[in-house]
């Protein structure tokens, strides 16, 4: 499972995480982005429940990608 989990990371540009990121990591755009008002509950310590977890998981999952890709690049 690592191993193929691997190649799919590997596959991935930074564009491809950007645009992910830019979509599935802010949508829905209006009022505020998805992953801003689960990070403003994270920090008031109101992210309790499971469905609440779950969108910050996944709306927050597309951010860490850039972010480990660019730090991968910066590296290399």
């Amino acid at each position: 499972m690592g191993v193929m989990l691997g190649r799919v990371y590997s596959r991935i540009t930074v564009l491809e995480a950007l645009l992910a990121a830019l979509t599935l990591g802010l949508a829905p755009f209006l009022p505020v982005p998805h992953v801003w008002e689960k990070l403003l509950l994270l920090f008031a310590g109101g992210l309790t429940r499971p469905v609440d977890i779950f969108d910050l998981v996944l709306h927050g999952a597309p951010w860490l990608l850039l972010a480990a890709k660019i730090w991968q690049k910066r590296a290399a």
